[in-house]
């Protein structure tokens, strides 16, 4: 299906995060197969040398699940990838995903509003921070000509 707006998010997110020093990589249009790859690629990578690892994810969606261009794949999946124990070159630094996609089909109308010492034992998934474009269950709204909210605030 069509994800108008999409092209916006990706150029602004490359944008954003090139202008914070980060190396960004974009790849558009993965199947579920190479989504995985290019993940496992970047979870084998050496992050010594980065304070944070950043990965920014737009697609269409649903509870828990997020689509390639052939079907579905697990998020927790892909996150995990980057946990301690698998990726220990980002143990102890801030892991970010940005998700915009749905995460169900319910709709929200909004309301308005005015205005250490010594050795140190850490959990696996420590360090991970989740930024979703929606609540659970809810659609993920994009705008056609200039992206979506989510990426845009970003």
């Amino acid at each position: 299906a069509s994800r108008n707006g999409t092209d916006v998010d990706a150029a602004n997110a490359m944008k954003v995060f090139t202008k914070l020093g980060y190396k960004v990589k974009v790849y558009n249009d993965q199947s579920v197969e190479q989504m995985k790859q290019v993940l496992i690629s970047a979870s084998k990578e050496d992050h010594s040398s980065n304070a944070t690892f950043v990965c920014v994810l737009l697609s269409h969606g649903d509870e828990g699940v997020f689509f390639g261009t052939d079907g579905s794949i697990e998020l927790k999946y892909l996150t995990s990838l980057f946990r301690g124990d698998r990726c220990r070159s980002l143990v102890g630094k801030p892991k970010l995903f940005f998700i915009q996609a749905c995460r169900g089909t319910d709709l929200d109308g909004g309301i308005e509003e005015d205005s250490g010492e010594g050795t140190t034992k850490i959990p696996v998934e420590a360090d991970f921070l989740y930024a979703f474009s929606t609540a659970p269950g809810y659609y993920s709204w994009r705008n056609t000509m200039t992206g979506s909210w989510f990426i845009q605030s970003l």
